[in-house]
């Protein structure tokens, strides 16, 4: 629940950003380009769709984070716990690197349809779409279910590594923490 919540929180927050992020990397080289830089963007946005334009998508990336953080979080714990149980492994850092893989690999597959209607709608044009859900439907009679997967290999990627950076991260530093502790407290006795 507190991985939904403050990661909701966040995407509300910095909604604006990502909404510019993702129509500047939209923007086709050699054409003609709908904003010059991040400030024309920004100000384009809210000028010709108002404020409201700087939050297009908000529910939908909001939806994405909560999956994203929900996905990383048990999926690692249940096959890390998976991984010892069965005794593959040893809580170390091969066990902690195998279950960060495995699970951004799990977060691509559940995040990946989100992602894509997410990005699709955000830079849709004004009426497009009457919403995140209408994008949704056009996108799977337009390519069926393999729509939803498009730049899948990307994400996987960088899903995977921020999955390996974070969790070995966490692990030693938990580890560390829990050294530091039993060190603190065999010294005061």
């Amino acid at each position: 629940m507190a991985g939904m919540t403050t990661g909701g929180a966040a995407v509300v927050f910095a909604q604006p950003t990502d909404v510019v992020k993702v129509r500047m990397q939209a923007q086709t080289t050699g054409g003609t380009r709908r904003y010059v830089g991040c400030a024309d963007a920004y100000r384009k946005i809210a000028v010709q769709e108002g404020v409201k334009g700087l939050w297009k998508g908000v529910l939908p990336n909001v939806f994405r984070n909560a999956v994203v953080n929900v996905s990383e979080i048990v999926c690692y714990d249940i096959i890390k716990e998976a991984i010892l149980t069965y005794r593959l492994m040893s809580d170390n850092v091969p066990c902690h690197f195998v279950s960060a893989v495995a699970a951004g690999f799990c977060t691509t597959v559940c995040a990946s349809p989100i992602d894509v209607v997410k990005t699709r709608y955000m830079n849709s044009r004004p009426g497009q779409y009457s919403g995140a859900v209408d994008c949704a439907i056009k996108m799977f009679r337009e390519g069926g279910s393999a729509a939803f997967y498009k730049g899948f290999v990307p994400n996987f990627s960088r899903f995977v590594s921020w999955n390996i950076c974070m969790w070995l991260s966490y692990e030693q530093l938990k580890r560390l923490m829990t050294n530091f502790g039993h060190e603190t407290a065999t010294a005061h006795h």
